[in-house]
């Protein structure tokens, strides 16, 4: 299984904390590097921070949120390596897997309510990057 690290801001804490506990359930590593608190913070920091982790290995995959997961997507996809989607269907969440080899999802927790977000978030990682002529197109982005 793969090690999953999330974060977001203030907006998304409950979202991401529902989204933690439901892939422990199906017995994933997770690392929630927070916020904690409903205080305003800025997004951009909760993004980088998690793209980080997947970046040097210390997580395979992130699940980063925001009101929108727009914001928070912008600032992941920043950091070199780093090929993060904002997903509010599991069509998308699906397509991000398999033919861009995504290592990060976003999600607006403004958008979604928690059970879609569960199934956007297994659908995300339950697909598997199909290579072939997507793998051009993904070393053309890096």
């Amino acid at each position: 299984m793969p090690r999953i690290v999330l974060s977001s801001d203030h907006a998304a804490i409950d979202l991401r904390q529902a989204i933690a506990a439901h892939l422990k359930t199906q017995g994933h590593e997770v690392t929630d590097i927070g916020p904690t608190t409903s205080e305003s913070t800025h997004y951009p920091i909760h993004g980088k921070a998690a793209a980080e982790q997947v970046a040097v290995g210390k997580a395979d995959l992130g699940i980063i949120l925001c009101g929108t997961g727009q914001g928070i997507m912008m600032a992941a996809n920043k950091v070199p390596g780093i090929r993060c989607g904002v997903c509010s269907d599991t069509f998308c969440a699906r397509m991000i897997r398999e033919h861009n080899n995504a290592n990060m999802l976003a999600i607006g927790a403004r958008v979604v309510g928690e059970g879609l977000a569960f199934d956007i978030v297994d659908a995300f990682l339950n697909a598997e990057f199909e290579g072939g002529r997507h793998a051009t197109r993904v070393d053309m982005i890096e």
